[in-house]
């Protein structure tokens, strides 16, 4: 048997993410020696790596990136299998130097941003591959925001005290108010808005939602003179529950987030809203 202690494999398993049982056979392997080890499982993970792809990747970790200005800011998500990899600091560390990346490197959509290199002859694509068997569970990259120009700060919300962020918002104004910018991105966190205005809501979408809303209101059998403004006013609601603008604001029912902004004198340009497998 291999010559190997209790240490060994703590310090492997710190190294690689890899399990304890895989971190155990290859040492075995490896006659004791950890560096030949890290070897053997990148080995094994890279072979392991298309075996994975058919498999869900539900969990995960949203991270943030703010300049000390605030003048941009990055949101990014990397999804896993298991919660268990979710919390390794591994699996953290790999998504806070992808945002940082971003964040250097203003990528201008996914795929420009999976083709460019992170460190000198690897590609993101390639990064994110190498995590995929080290950690040996799928490991996928597909969603990211970066903001820059106005104050742009984040909210990060735990859904669970031992997980990583499962929730993140990256809200930009313009003009500085951190209060403001905060109170926005917890409400965003909280209520979840598809849309800043219902300008922003596609036409079809909008017919989609009047078809709807005239179709039940006549099923419910309302007066036909009373269908136009019956409908409008159900239009009205759906834009209430998706547009950030005109939801509710959350600290203060009685007035909507479009009032809060106009108070503080500022003007919510743009917001991401990420949520770990949603």
């Amino acid at each position: 048997m291999a010559n190997y202690t209790a240490a060994d494999v703590k310090k492997l398993r710190e190294l690689t993410g890899a399990g304890m049982m895989d971190c155990k056979k290859a040492l075995d392997e490896a006659e004791g020696n950890v560096d030949k080890a890290v070897e053997i499982l990148r080995v094994k993970g890279q072979k392991g790596v298309a075996k994975r792809e058919g498999r869900s990747a539900e969990n995960g970790a949203v991270v943030s990136l703010i300049a000390d200005d605030h003048t941009s800011g990055v949101l990014l998500e990397l999804k896993c299998e298991t919660d268990f990899v979710a919390k390794g600091e591994k699996f953290v560390s790999a998504a806070e130097a992808l945002a940082a990346h971003v964040a250097a490197t203003s990528p201008a959509d996914l795929e420009a941003l999976l083709s460019s290199e992170i460190e000198p002859g690897k590609t993101v694509q390639a990064y994110v591959d190498e995590a995929n068997a080290t950690l040996g569970e799928k490991i996928v990259l597909d969603r990211f925001a970066q903001f820059t120009g106005g104050y742009v700060s984040a909210y990060m919300h735990r859904t669970s005290p031992d997980l990583p962020p499962q929730v993140g918002v990256l809200v930009e104004l313009d003009k500085e108010n951190a209060e403001v910018a905060k109170d926005v991105a917890q409400h965003i966190a909280a209520f979840a808005p598809k849309y800043l205005s219902r300008e922003d809501v596609p036409a079809e979408t909008v017919e989609n939602e009047r078809r709807v809303a005239e179709a039940t209101s006549r099923e419910e059998g309302k007066p036909e003179a009373a269908l136009p403004k019956i409908v409008e006013g159900r239009v009205n609601g759906f834009f209430k529950e998706v547009v950030v603008l005109e939801q509710a604001f959350a600290k203060d029912n009685k007035k909507t987030v479009q009032k809060v902004l106009d108070e503080a004198g500022v003007t919510l340009k743009r917001f991401a809203r990420i949520r770990v497998g949603a």
